[in-house]
């Protein structure tokens, strides 16, 4: 008896150690979808218009930057518009943002897989909590926790209320991959391209329907030298969902609404679905596209479920 007795405290003793890291891991918190991507703008009074009357979104303060503004589409989904920098060249993205159920948790589940985060979580003035990192490839990405109490937002003029995907300039698959899939948990939802190459890799947040797209380029790194800012703004894009985009063009041409810079008509895209392009003052790309697709879609299916309105 006192022999087994030894055994079960050596047993035990030596399942504490491999246990205790178990216990101590965090889970990755909750992303849910997209909270907003942020743009430059070199000249405000025709950005402010494009976002109002053409997209239709409603003019708010900025709370994580004073010098910038929000065009929201939802109590969760807005544009953020931000003054040009000095030395911003043909770039006009800044960052695009996720929502997540706990901002603090994530930043101490990146710190904890190893990946450079700072210090601590910021505040914003409405009571959100915010941090930010960059991807592989050095572009920003930040993890945002809504307010407790957020504020309604009627937008009743709005193309569409819900920003299914961003997308931004990729070198590399491999190596974003290991960042939004790996890291983050992200998972396939559909690619594509034209003869025979891979343009487009779409990757669906883990909690959500939303995606990130990656819109490969040429290089291996930095702006090609050749690249134009029209160029860039087409990859550096967000995409609102709508269930008609026939129906959205059509309206818009009605009300005298597209804006100067727009694709001629609607049409319907490799990966089958109806998408309409509008382009801000600067080059943004405003991709306007249909939940669902209405023909079958090259290169690959789809492998996730589509967003919802």
């Amino acid at each position: 008896m006192q022999t087994r007795s030894l055994l079960t405290v050596i047993v035990a003793a030596l399942a504490l150690p491999a246990a205790a890291p178990a216990q101590s891991a965090s889970p990755r918190p909750a992303i849910t979808g997209i909270s907003h991507i942020a743009v430059y703008t070199s000249n405000p009074a025709a950005t402010d218009h494009y976002y109002t009357t053409v997209v239709g979104a409603v003019k708010l303060p900025d709370p994580e930057n004073p010098k910038g503004v929000r065009y929201a589409l939802s109590a969760t989904q807005f544009i953020e518009v931000l003054p040009l920098p000095a030395d911003a060249g043909i770039v006009r993205l800044d960052h695009v943002a996720w929502l997540t159920a706990d901002a603090g948790a994530m930043r101490a589940y990146l710190a904890a897989k190893g990946w450079k985060t700072p210090a601590r979580v910021q505040h914003g003035r409405d009571g959100s909590l915010w941090f930010q990192v960059l991807d592989p490839e050095g572009n920003k990405v930040q993890f945002l926790q809504p307010p407790p109490h957020l504020a309604p937002v009627d937008a009743p003029g709005a193309i569409g209320h819900h920003i299914i995907h961003v997308g931004y300039m990729v070198h590399s698959r491999a190596s974003e991959d290991a960042f939004y899939r790996d890291l983050l948990g992200f998972r396939p939802y559909w690619w594509g391209g034209r003869n025979g190459q891979v343009n487009w890799v779409s990757q669906q947040c883990p909690d959500g329907h939303d995606w990130m797209e990656y819109m490969m380029t040429r290089g291996t790194s930095g702006l090609p030298a050749d690249m134009t800012q029209h160029e860039l703004g087409v990859m550096d894009h967000f995409s609102i969902g709508v269930v008609s985009v026939p129906a959205v063009f059509n309206t818009l041409v009605a009300a005298h609404r597209l804006g100067e810079q727009h694709d001629a008509a609607p049409r319907i895209g490799l990966d089958g679905k109806y998408q309409l392009n509008l382009y801000d003052p600067d080059g943004i790309r405003t991709e306007v596209m249909d939940f669902h697709a209405t023909q079958k879609p090259c290169c690959s299916p789809f492998t996730a479920s589509d967003p919802v309105q």
